[in-house]
């Protein structure tokens, strides 16, 4: 125990320690005994006056008393900090019962929304989803796809070059995702040779693409969704099937007409454009005497197969796309593409889609 003239000090500090009722007090009180300028400091600060025998014995008194303090404060400061925990955590409590305040609530862009119905309905169908570079070289984007470099198509694209190159190919903007395309096939001939028994390409490919053009139905930056299928008896009859069953559902409207008219793209042969029914006036689909073009697709072409490595003798397959944008717009009486982009708040509020509600299949059909 500390010396007799000590305790009367240490009984005042116990007694202001208990009494504290907050962190800040404790704090002053631990200052005003333990501090530079404290009580038991100044104390400590005169032994070294004393005589040897004397200052062993005062000096063992007063670390006593500040051991005595010092654990004093620490179990008053566990208590006080407990007390403040238990405070707050009472004080901060919610409901996450009750429903989110609106003016918080965030939307889903309908493109995201578009992304999601069409990844619900052709994953119904077995689809896997791939992604690829937005940065392509020029073989990717085009020499691969039965594009060579004097073919009047790469005119048809408005393409974004870049002032740099891969290897010896310029960079490019993809204009299309079809260079996913060519590496997934690329790919399986890797992992399996042109002779595999069981090839199985059947994917999606939704991401960005990039044309120089903008107006009220272009943008330099939109969306798009391809499709590509591959294996030995793959027909005409499998592209119309898959594409008619997605446009059905997509726009809810099992009797929706749609018309497969001949076209040509490069990468297919032979290639289709497929309509639906419309009414020009009034813009509803389904009604009317008028067709729109939605989407381009057509039996992949054998140069194509070949430049993958997978053997056009053997194998066949289809492909596909779309512009997400596009479908939006119809399926949800959008007029003017630029709108997507302008991340006004109240369009969204107007046309966004719940977050809590994903997409799902049995909205399409």
């Amino acid at each position: 125990m500390p010396g007799d003239d000590l305790l009367p000090l240490q009984t005042e500090a116990a007694a202001a320690i208990a009494a504290a009722a907050t962190l800040e007090a404790l704090e002053a009180i631990r200052v005003g005994l333990l501090g530079k300028s404290g009580a038991v400091t100044a104390l400590l600060k005169q032994l070294g006056a004393l005589a040897p025998e004397e200052k062993k014995t005062r000096g063992a008194a007063l670390n006593i008393l500040k051991t005595s303090l010092t654990d004093a404060l620490a179990a008053r400061r566990e208590t006080l900090e407990a007390a403040a925990l238990t405070a707050r955590l009472t004080a901060e409590k919610i409901d996450i019962s009750a429903p989110p305040r609106p003016e918080i609530l965030g939307a889903i862009h309908p493109i995201s929304r578009t992304m999601e119905e069409i990844a619900a309905i052709f994953g119904a169908q077995n689809f896997a989803i791939m992604d690829g570079p937005d940065i392509e070289d020029d073989w990717y984007n085009f020499s691969a796809l039965n594009i060579p470099s004097h073919h009047p198509a790469r005119a048809m694209m408005d393409t974004f070059y870049l002032n740099a190159s891969h290897g010896n190919r310029p960079a490019v903007l993809r204009t299309h995702t079809s260079p996913v395309q060519i590496r997934t096939m690329l790919e399986w001939a890797r992992l399996h040779g042109a002779h595999a028994e069981k090839p199985a390409i059947r994917i999606i490919v939704p991401g960005r693409t990039f044309r120089a053009d903008h107006d009220a139905t272009h943008s330099p930056m939109f969306h798009q969704c391809e499709g590509l299928v591959i294996g030995r008896d793959i027909t005409l009859a499998h592209l119309k099937g898959c594409l008619i069953d997605f446009l059905h559902a997509f726009f809810g409207r099992p009797d929706l007409p749609l018309r497969f008219r001949a076209s040509y793209f490069p990468f297919t042969e032979p290639s289709m454009e497929i309509d639906l029914g419309w009414d020009r006036k009034t813009g509803e689909i389904g009604g009317g005497g008028d067709w729109l073009e939605i989407l381009g697709s057509g039996m992949v072409h054998p140069n194509v197969l070949a430049n993958c490595g997978i053997d056009p003798r053997e194998y066949q397959g289809f492909a596909f796309g779309m512009g997400i944008e596009r479908l939006t717009m119809l399926k949800h009486g959008i007029s003017d593409l630029r709108l997507f982009y302008e991340s006004d708040i109240r369009w969204l509020k107007h046309y966004g889609f719940s977050p809590l509600s994903p997409a799902m299949l049995h909205e399409g059909f």
